[in-house]
């Protein structure tokens, strides 16, 4: 069995640190700290695994037409990756936001801040 390949995009300072959990669990961690590396590493390696935060767009941050940080990205996996399985995380104010996004997209995984890595452990198995 080859090694999973999880893509880490982390776009905020709650972003937990799993690099321990993934060596582990004996999965390769790629990490971005931006949406436009990731999607640009996307079409050289295709993950089993997408770990990112979630940001809504208020307002025009996000062009007016995307609901979040991950619409873009998410667009380019269904290309690329269509089998990989994906784990948002999002703070507890921007929760009530999710459901538009998975109007749009299948999610793994919505885990709230903080995050324990028994939490994390249980989506990756």
């Amino acid at each position: 069995m080859s090694q999973k390949v999880v893509f880490s995009i982390i776009e905020s300072p709650l972003h937990p640190n799993f690099v321990n959990l993934y060596h582990n669990l004996n999965i390769e961690n790629v990490q971005f700290n931006s949406m436009r590396k990731a999607i640009s590493h996307l079409k050289k390696q295709q993950p089993d695994l997408v770990v990112a935060d979630f940001l809504y767009g208020y307002g025009n941050n996000y062009a007016g037409v995307n609901v979040s940080n991950l619409d873009v990205f998410l667009h380019s996996l269904r290309k690329y990756a269509p089998e990989a399985k994906v784990i948002v995380m999002v703070e507890k104010e921007e929760q009530k936001h999710i459901a538009k996004l998975t109007d749009l997209f299948t999610l793994h995984a919505v885990l709230q801040y903080p995050i324990s890595e028994k939490e994390m452990r249980e989506q990756l198995v």
